[in-house]
């Protein structure tokens, strides 16, 4: 484990260089932009009759890593807790329905709406899929990343406000879709539809239970951090928090997700305010940044090199550009269009429905959930199309929103 470990940051090291020397894209798109092209070059040369030894190299360690168990066994716990840590409680509770609506909501219904859509076109291409399989696709597709696309809003000078609902509704809409991902899974490995007193019941227990369960380990660990002022014990703290915490939560069949969103949201204000000084505030940051950015970084590179293990069928370049259609159709209806329709409710700037439907990028844990789908012909199509939906979005949408910031934003 530990000599793929160290393959994994090498690769990414060189890769972050080459990008910061000679591309000049931000890190985590470039980084998978290269990786990705990189991937083709060797699966190209291969079908040529050349490099096929560093092929089979490079798919022999990406079977060795369990990319979903990575994600969200792992890295997903310290990204989401480290994203939480610097949103202002404050300024997010002056947009809490706002956000929430557009997370809960918003997921459920575009769950709803690419499920459907997928199910009724899919078999036009020759890949009928039961309605079961599209749902558990719209599930796992609805969540959106912000790691990629905040920075970009941020040089693009989108309005604070809107930086702010994009953010909230990114961090805690991973929660929500890994909720209903694992419900309908469930549902799925059964072979019986819950009813839906058990479905409501499940959703509460995973979505209120971990959100509850986040509350209590913020408090614990901010309680912790206050009775002491020594930085490297803190920082340790908080690492221990969220592994150990995430951990706990998966024993207790809470969501971890939502569970280290509250607890990073916690810690990041009052136990930032309240808990620090000036000096364990600063190495905090650091240590977080740097993590979050190192994290991001091999994410997206694994993110690029997997394509080279995934089976494309035929009538999957056909599907593909519809299926990225569907998720940016059931994005602008479930989220572009209702602020657009009651910007004032939502007290966001004229055109910001548009900047939310671009913005809402899908990453990592779409690949990661679909990778944890049963093995079989459903999955190999699922997988296929999440990774194009994936690409599509980090390297389309993720290269032009701040585009779209300065021309649909109006003062």
């Amino acid at each position: 484990m530990l000599d793929i470990a160290a393959i994994c940051l090498v690769v990414t090291a060189l890769l972050a260089y080459v990008n910061h020397r000679f591309v000049g894209l931000p890190t985590a798109i470039g980084v998978m932009a290269i990786a990705l092209g990189l991937s083709l070059l060797l699966v190209g040369l291969d079908a040529l009759g050349f490099a096929h030894g560093l092929r089979e190299y490079e798919q022999s360690l990406l079977t060795r890593i369990d990319f979903s168990d990575v994600l969200m066994q792992g890295m997903l716990s310290l990204l989401l807790f480290a994203g939480a840590l610097h949103v202002d409680i404050s300024e997010l509770r002056a947009y809490r329905w706002q956000v929430g609506a557009l997370a809960v909501i918003g997921t459920l219904l575009s769950t709803l709406v690419v499920g459907v859509a997928l199910w009724w076109l899919l078999p036009w291409f020759g890949l009928p899929l039961a309605l079961s399989w599209c749902l558990l696709f719209g599930a796992l597709i609805s969540p959106t990343d912000p790691i990629a696309v905040m920075g970009i809003l941020t040089s693009a000078g989108a309005p604070k406000n809107l930086e702010l609902v994009i953010a909230g509704e990114s961090l805690f809409n991973d929660g929500v879709g890994v909720v209903i991902f694992s419900l309908l899974l469930g549902m799925l490995a059964s072979g019986a539809a819950p009813t839906l007193s058990h479905g409501l019941e499940l959703l509460l227990r995973e979505a209120v239970g971990g959100l509850l369960f986040g509350l209590a380990l913020g408090y614990v660990t901010f309680r912790l951090l206050r009775s002491i002022d020594h930085y490297q014990i803190e920082v340790m703290l908080t690492l221990a928090a969220v592994m150990g915490g995430y951990a706990l939560a998966s024993r207790l069949h809470v969501s971890g997700p939502l569970a280290m969103v509250v607890a990073g949201l916690l810690i990041g204000n009052h136990g930032r305010a309240l808990a620090m000084s000036d000096t364990t505030r600063q190495h905090l940051d650091l240590y977080w940044e740097l993590l979050d950015e190192m994290l991001n970084a091999i994410l997206f590179v694994l993110i690029g090199m997997e394509v080279i293990v995934i089976r494309f069928a035929p009538g999957l370049a056909a599907a593909a550009p519809v299926t990225v259609a569907v998720t940016l159709l059931a994005r602008w209806l479930t989220v572009g269009l209702p602020v657009t329709l009651w910007r004032r409710g939502f007290r966001l700037p004229q055109g910001a429905g548009r900047v939310l439907t671009w913005g809402g990028l899908r990453g990592g844990i779409s690949v990661a959930l679909a990778l944890s789908l049963p093995s079989g012909p459903q999955r190999d199509t699922l997988l296929a199309l999440t990774y194009c939906v994936v690409v599509f979005s980090i390297l389309g949408q993720g290269l032009t929103i701040g585009r779209v910031v300065r021309d649909s934003i109006r003062a």
